[in-house]
């Protein structure tokens, strides 16, 4: 889910859309990613720090945090503040809302629940949801989860609703940012528009997709899916700052403030209090760059999923609209960067807040950020470690 736009007219207008019209084995595979130590002086991550501080001084954005692990251990790097009020510094255990990060949480509950028989990335969403996706030409009996996953499944991406982008996004935010939507309400929103195209003939980011996969776990397990998340992944690999807040408005501590703007009021607003419900499964997660760094090194390593389900993580499709060089796995994508190296990742955003996550597919080279704002391109970031 996203707010962003910059470096989002490329793939984050599409990947971290989420909230934009225009987010088994045990965890002995990071056993290796101890509490960080931060490094400012780090030689090897001076363009790195350089370009963070870009995005602050010439990007406009209030403050960024980045966490960056590889052979040398573990550097933490920020630039700006947590808080415009009070001045205070952002510090790596910050908490943030992270959006679309939230889909790769999903897709590997889902790929678990494969695993163990439970389901069939081939099965029909009418299966799982019997006439929940249906209307304007939409057919829960030719859309598989695996199209879910992927943003193959044509179906229309509720935050482009023009009801709910004036709520959620536009002039009513500020008196709607407290509403609480249900995932059906959500998947509603989307069912009065026509699908996007007919599924598996093409690609578009829709929210939908993550909302529906999210109802799909709790009817496979009987529980709602940010439980299921819990017990299969925070819990395991000890993500204490990694929550799904339902419903909550308030940020748990530590955390900064978020920041940004309304269309039509040239005020940049503190906007750090919402009810993600809007957001729910394709974008709701609350966590730090530590815990996204653990998560992400152990998922690529192999730590999450068994060797069946890596490759279906990690089969791509072309991503429509999208620069070359980007395709989208399971709740994943790769992506070439201009030195050639190839990355993979997740990036989101919700108001005030976008972050990425990107690492090399053997999740030993990784960087984790947050920015606290509308403003800055995070990818001159991801660039300057990667290829500077």
């Amino acid at each position: 889910m996203s707010v962003h736009s910059a470096r989002r007219a490329a793939p984050v207008a599409l990947l971290t859309a989420a909230l934009t019209a225009a987010a088994l084995t045990t965890p002995a595979a990071a056993a290796g990613d101890q509490t960080p130590r931060t490094a400012e002086g780090d030689r090897g991550h001076q363009r790195t720090l350089a370009a963070a501080k870009a995005v602050v001084e010439e990007g406009g954005a209030p403050g960024i945090l980045v966490q960056v692990r590889d052979h040398r251990g573990t550097w933490n790097g920020s630039a700006g503040v947590a808080d415009r009020t009070t001045g205070r510094e952002r510090l790596p255990q910050d908490r943030f809302r992270a959006g679309s990060l939230t889909k790769t949480f999903v897709a590997t509950v889902v790929l678990q629940l494969e695993a163990e028989g439970r389901l069939d990335l081939d099965d029909r969403v009418e299966r799982w949801l019997p006439g929940t996706v249906r209307g304007s030409g939409h057919d829960g009996r030719k859309i598989t989860l695996r199209q879910l996953l992927n943003h193959t499944s044509g179906v229309h991406n509720y935050t482009e609703d023009p009801g709910f982008q004036e709520k959620y996004f536009g002039p009513g935010f500020l008196r709607h940012r407290y509403d609480t939507w249900t995932p059906k309400q959500l998947v509603s929103l989307a069912m009065a528009h026509t699908p996007a195209f007919a599924p598996g003939t093409s690609w578009g980011y829709s929210n939908t997709n993550y909302v529906l996969l999210g109802m799909v776990i709790e009817k496979a397990t009987g529980r709602p899916y940010a439980q299921e998340v819990e017990r299969r992944v925070l819990k395991p690999l000890k993500l204490k700052a990694t929550s799904f807040p339902g419903t909550r408005t308030r940020l748990p501590q530590p955390s900064g403030r978020a920041y940004a703007h309304i269309p039509g009021d040239a005020t940049l607003h503190d906007v750090t209090e919402l009810n993600p419900s809007g957001a729910g499964a394709a974008g709701e997660v609350v966590t730090n760059t530590s815990d996204l760094q653990r998560f992400l090194r152990t998922l690529l390593r192999g730590g999450l999923l068994p060797r069946a389900q890596m490759e279906e993580l990690t089969t791509t499709v072309p991503m429509t609209g999208a620069p070359e060089g980007y395709r989208y796995g399971l709740g994943i994508y790769a992506q070439k960067l201009s030195c050639g190296k190839e990355v993979w990742g997740h990036s989101g955003g919700i108001h005030g807040s976008g972050s990425d996550m990107v690492s090399t597919r053997d999740g030993r080279h990784s960087l984790t950020l947050n920015i606290n704002g509308d403003a800055g391109d995070p990818q001159t970031v991801v660039e300057a470690e990667f290829c500077g």
